[in-house]
Order: C-alpha cells, then sequence, then structure tokens
C-alpha cells in the first residue's frame, strides 16, 4: 500500500540537513562569532539575573521569582538552537541526526511556550500590584507564585510534547532539506506527504486559539494597568508604576511580534533569506536582549548586582 511505503521512508531517515548561513569559508567564520558573541551575551546577562535574584534576600518578591524563570527559560531556548548552529559552521557541516531534530523540535516549543505562559502570568503580577495593591500580599503569596510558575512550565510542556509527537508522525516523504539553521516546524511541515499535513493545521490553528487568548489578555491587563497608573496623582508615583511595567511590556512586544510574524506571514512573503532573519529574531535575539531590556531601568537589579560584582572583587583580594 502506497501509505505504508512512506511511512516506512520516515522510519528509515536518519538525519536531517539544515539550512547553511553561507557557503565560504569566512562568512561561516562570521556567522559562527556573532552567534557566539550573542550567546556568551545572553549567558552572562541570564545568568547575572539567576544568581543576583538568587542571593539578594531584597529580591524575593513574586516579580524577581517570575523574572529567575524567564531567564532560565531564556537560557534553555538559546541553548536549544546556537551551539548546533555555531557547530555547523565551525566544522563546515549541515547535518543534524533525526533524534537532535526532534529533541530540538521538543525544546523550541518547550521553552517558547513556557516562556509565552510566564509572561501571561508576569502580566498578572503587575497588574495585581497596580490595580489590587492592597490584596497583592495575599493573592500572589508564595503558593501562589510556585503554582502559576509551574503551570507556565506545565503548559510548555504540554505543547511541546503535542507538537513533536504530531510533526513526526506525519510521513515525510520529500527529502530530507530542513530550509531553516535549526529544526522549525514549519520547514520540516514541508517534506510532509500533502495528505497528512491537515492535521498539523489543525493543531496550529488551536495552539494559536490558545496563543491568542492569552494576547487578549495581556492587552486587557495593560488596558486596567494603564488606566490605573494614569489616575495615581504623584508623578513620583507614575514613574516608579511605569517603571515596573514597561520592561515587561517590551519583552512581550519583542517576543510575540517576531514569532506571529514567522508563524503567521502569509506564503508569498517567503524566501529563505526572510525565514532566516526572522528565526533568528524570534529564537535568537529576545533571549539576549531580555536582561539588558530588564535590568535597564530598574534600580533594585541594579543595585543587586553591584553588591553581586563587590562580593566577588572582595573574594579576589
Amino acid at each position: 500500500m502506497p501509505g505504508e511505503s512512506k511511512i516506512s521512508n520516515n522510519s528509515s531517515l536518519t538525519k536531517f540537513l539544515l539550512l547553511p548561513f553561507s557557503d565560504t569559508l569566512e562568512l561561516q567564520l562570521l556567522h559562527f562569532s556573532l552567534f557566539l558573541g550573542i550567546y556568551l551575551a545572553a549567558l552572562l546577562g541570564n545568568g547575572l539575573i539567576i544568581t543576583a535574584v538568587a542571593c539578594d534576600h531584597h529580591l524575593h518578591t513574586p516579580m524577581y521569582f517570575f523574572l529567575l524563570n524567564l531567564s532560565l527559560l531564556d537560557l534553555g531556548s538559546i541553548s536549544t538552537t546556537v551551539p548546533k548552529s555555531m557547530a555547523n559552521s565551525l566544522w563546515d557541516t549541515r547535518a543534524i541526526s533525526y533524534s537532535g531534530c526532534v529533541a530540538q523540535v521538543f525544546l523550541v516549543f518547550f521553552f517558547f511556550g513556557g516562556e509565552y505562559s510566564l509572561l501571561t502570568v508576569m502580566a498578572y503580577d503587575r497588574f495585581v500590584a497596580i490595580c489590587r495593591p492592597l490584596h497583592y500580599g495575599t493573592i500572589m503569596d508564595s503558593r501562589a507564585c510556585v503554582q502559576m510558575a509551574a503551570a507556565a512550565w506545565a503548559s510548555g510542556f504540554l505543547y511541546s510534547v503535542l507538537h513533536t509527537a504530531n510533526t513526526f508522525s506525519i510521513p515525510l516523504c520529500q527529502g530530507n532539506t530542513v530550509d531553516q539553521f535549526f529544526c522549525e516546524i514549519p520547514q520540516i511541515l514541508k517534506l510532509s506527504c500533502a495528505d497528512s499535513y491537515l492535521r498539523e493545521v489543525g493543531l496550529l490553528v488551536v495552539s494559536g486559539c490558545l496563543s491568542f487568548g492569552c494576547f487578549i489578555f495581556l492587552v486587557l491587563s495593560y488596558v486596567q494597568i494603564f488606566t490605573a497608573v494614569l489616575r495615581i496623582p504623584s508623578e513620583q508615583g507614575r514613574h516608579k508604576a511605569f517603571s515596573m511595567c514597561l520592561p515587561h511590556l517590551a519583552v512581550v512586544c519583542l517576543f510575540v511580534s517576531t514569532g506571529m510574524f514567522a508563524y503567521l506571514k502569509p506564503p508569498s512573503l517567503s524566501s529563505p533569506a526572510l525565514d532566516l532573519v526572522v528565526a533568528a529574531l524570534y529564537s535568537v535575539v529576545p533571549p539576549a536582549v531580555n536582561p539588558l531590556i530588564y535590568s535597564m531601568r530598574n534600580k533594585e537589579l541594579k543595585e543587586a548586582l553591584r553588591k553581586l560584582f563587590q562580593w566577588v572583587q572582595d573574594q579576589h583580594q
């Protein structure tokens, strides 16, 4: 039967070929150096936030607890895609094993799904802090915070299990070349047999509806937050409220806009070069930029980092 031959072709796949950034050695080394710089910046920035929040008891609050989780998710997401791409450029290869590709798809959706859920939880935290300040301590107690963070990680896990199982259960009969620098579901689907494509489209529609629900929640939360902030009589109070919310809003906009463009852009806009740039924008840039956005206007975080650097200096003297 034809269906059985397609499945046997799929089961015989042992590797995929990823899209190289360039065929020339000089540009491959440039890509390696650029990604190395971004990766080290992400490791340093997120690592400093995790260490500062963990070590400074002044930062043991819901907002910084969620920020620590965000940094962990950012480290995970950038470590899933960038090191493999760097290694491929350095060793002048395109190959990734079948199991490696499955793992990449699973981890990318796990960390990105978890991050989107966590950003929604963080919006709720900001909403309670500004719109329900008298009840903040009871609503956002330590147990509630742990449960919310666990729910964000669990939703990322369920999301990734669904997409990974569904994608790799579809017979792949159009070769093994993935037109992306990591295993991205839309590019893998281009290798699938046409009669199996509708299943994944159905799952994408369902996950799109859930994502849209989170997006509407984010928008409504910030409408109420800014309405409440503008009612604050003192300019200092308004400034403090805005400084709490604007970094989170900037991170949400960066993450959502690049991700939506990558997955919802019309096929007519699709080209290997544009797909490559967009994928780098949503998978590589946010984890590196998020620590900078959060620490830029945050006095408490800056003070915690200053104490951390001071402690390190004292240890070396």
